[in-house]
């Protein structure tokens, strides 16, 4: 299926601004600029203001990412300014006279290196709640009233531009087809899968969530709705630590999680490792009306999820020297889920205005995911903005799924059963995903250079086999059941460049990606022919990104990316996901991926003032459509 044109114009506003007024008419204005030992702007450097009369603080201000700020409102008087900064020792300014009115100019601050040594030094600065940056948004949770008490899930709602609707799904300024990634590494889940894995990380384990709304060429270009990436923390300190939470909340069902992570670390290696437990419900309820060839269906129906998942980490970290680090990392997600669905379709013909029968359908499903994960990675790193980093990664995916479904046919009054239907089905999946990349920065031209390349292959064999009950005995209906293998094969490479222009921020790349992929459907059915396909393209994804940041409170971003769609391993099988008898989705093996270009412009002001307007024009976009072809039933299919 084809499809042109999908536009979104999404403004963005969280308004937080603090007014302060002076009691003085005409209040005075001061400028200046922070810098390094090395003559470079100080960006998020804290700048006080002091009364010279009793050293008392009057105002408070960090620069930005120019070094540049501005103090507004300031009575007449003498006054001197401190300013301190992450890693060097505090200045003071000498002391200056305002006037009512006046518009001070400081001279340039120029912090200094320490001169004198210490037993040791504590130095504690915060980061900005969100920065704005050429390529991405970033909100940081550490350190801040988000950092506890809550789920990776739940932080997301609290991410700038993020919505996540009441079935779980994601989406980013509008647009549906997030990718989530988790330390830079993109997760295959599902959305049912991905929503229960989130909910067993704990708050306190993040240190922050990026959000990308136009990914860089360094990002895979899959995914239309852009990226969020939850970055983890690495606890650097020294020893032995370790923490333990818990979660529990209540609304119409209760839900609970906990947690328990630990570390130890020496100068030659960190070794971690962590668990998590979640348990939970969550209840729907869907109403669907129909009117399809002189017939009305008014179905109402209702489900219940439970679920119960573990979620574990483990990985050790060796320091080789200075600048070489070699890890490896093992991750597994392990649910057990249960579901129930009652629904009632009442049907009859549209002239008569009133039902002759009513369907009801009563099912129950059990469905068990495992997922491990494997890496083992290499990082050079030589302090001077030199860096190699090797990944090897081997994930796999077991999804084993039962559904139990009677269909009873009644009267009006839902007394006689005219006839029964009694239908089972039996869902074993599996996945297994290998890739490898490598990513190379390095200085350039006063900006950094990045560049590296992916190779990614994807196998997943999925059976389904549907069952009819006769006298309470299974049989096998082979015209129902299917098996399908799907592989995919993506090489990647890609090249990357940035650099800070005094107060512009430029941000350019191009990524290129080469797709095989293959699919064979074959059918239970004796003598009935399966259907197969092979397809092979190669796409370019140019991305790039404007910052600019005229003082301290307000930053502009212009941020373009082409992004490419392809079909989930779920929307290409072409099993029948039954609600009943006469409603049911189904995949499309044959769907060919879609492809955006995505232009964005942000204004932030004041670090919590953020305005966004996005433009997104879809080609062969895909969708979920109904169809009618089926005599008295309709499917949901892509």
């Amino acid at each position: 299926m084809r499809a042109i044109a999908a536009c979104y114009l999404w403004a963005l506003m969280c308004l937080l601004p603090t007014f302060s007024f002076s009691q003085y008419n005409q209040s005075a204005k001061i400028n200046g600029k922070v810098e390094g030992p090395d003559g470079a702007a100080l960006e998020f450097a804290n700048v006080v203001l002091n009364a010279a009369a009793d050293s008392s603080l009057l105002k408070v201000e960090v620069t930005g990412l120019d070094g540049f700020f501005t103090m507004e409102g300031v009575p007449e008087g003498q006054y001197w300014i401190s300013v301190s900064y992450v890693g060097l020792p505090p200045l003071n300014t000498e002391r200056f006279q305002l006037k009512a009115g006046q518009q001070y100019e400081l001279p340039v601050i120029q912090m200094q290196e320490a001169n004198i040594e210490l037993s040791e030094v504590v130095v504690t600065a915060e980061k900005p709640l969100v920065e704005v940056r050429p390529d991405m948004m970033v909100f940081n949770v550490e350190n801040t009233i988000n950092a506890s008490g809550s789920t990776a899930f739940e932080l997301l709602r609290k991410a700038p531009g993020v919505v996540v609707d009441n079935n779980d799904n994601i989406s980013l300024l509008g647009r549906a087809g997030v990718q989530v990634y988790v330390d830079g590494k993109p997760s295959p889940l599902s959305t049912a899968d991905l929503a229960a894995f989130l909910k067993t990380v704990q708050s306190d384990e993040i240190e922050a969530i990026e959000v990308i709304t136009n990914p860089s060429s360094r990002y895979d270009a899959e995914g239309n709705g852009g990226i969020i990436n939850i970055r983890m923390k690495k606890d650097k300190r020294l020893g032995a630590n370790a923490n333990i939470n818990l979660g529990y909340s209540v609304g119409k069902v209760a839900q609970y999680n906990g947690s328990v992570s630990g570390n130890y670390r020496n100068q030659r290696l960190n070794a971690f490792g962590s668990y998590s437990h979640s348990e939970g419900e969550n209840r729907n309820f869907m109403e669907l009306y129909r009117r399809q060839l002189g017939m009305f269906y008014d179905q109402n129906n209702q489900q219940g999820h439970e679920w119960s998942s573990h979620n574990f980490k483990a990985g050790t970290d060796f320091f080789v020297g200075e600048k070489h680090t070699v890890g490896f990392l093992a991750t597994g997600f392990l649910s057990n889920n249960s579901g129930w669905s009652n629904s009632r379709t009442p049907f009859g013909l549209i002239e008569l205005n009133r039902a002759d029968t009513v369907l009801l359908a009563q099912s129950n499903d059990k469905r068990e995911r495992d997922n491990l994960n494997f890496n083992l990675n290499y990082r050079f790193d030589n302090k001077n903005g030199v860096v190699w980093n090797i990944d090897a990664d081997y994930g796999w995916f077991r999804n084993d799924g039962s559904a139990y479904q009677p269909n009873y046919y009644l009267d009006p009054t839902e007394t006689i059963i005219f006839r029964e239907k009694i239908n089972t089905n039996e869902t074993p999946t599996d996945i297994d995903i290998y890739t490898f990349k490598v990513d190379h920065e390095r200085p350039l031209l006063g900006g950094q250079l990045g560049a590296g390349l992916k190779l990614a292959y994807v196998n997943t064999d999925n059976t389904f086999r549907f069952f009819d009950e006769y006298d309470g005995a299974p049989v096998l209906n082979t015209g129902r059941s299917n098996h399908f293998v799907y592989e995919e094969n993506i090489n990647a490479g890609y090249v990357n460049y940035n650099r800070q222009l005094g107060k512009v921020g430029v941000q350019a790349g191009l990524r290129v990606e080469q797709t095989h992929s293959l699919g064979d459907l074959a059918s239970f059915k004796e003598g009935e022919e399966g259907e197969n396909f092979d397809r092979k393209y190669v796409d370019f994804f140019p991305s790039g990104g404007l910052t600019y940041a005229p003082n301290e409170k307000n930053s502009f971003q212009l941020t373009y990316s082409r992004r490419i769609n392809r079909p989930s391993y779920q929307d290409l099988n072409p099993f029948l996901n039954k609600l009943d008898e006469l409603t049911y989705e189904q995949g499309n093996p044959f769907l060919k991926p879609e492809y955006a270009n995505n232009i964005q412009l942000t204004h932030s002001f004041n670090y919590r003032f953020n305005t966004t307007f996005s433009f997104s024009h879809t080609k062969d976009l895909i969708t979920r459509i109904t169809d009618t072809a089926e005599v008295n039933a309709s499917y949901i299919t892509w």
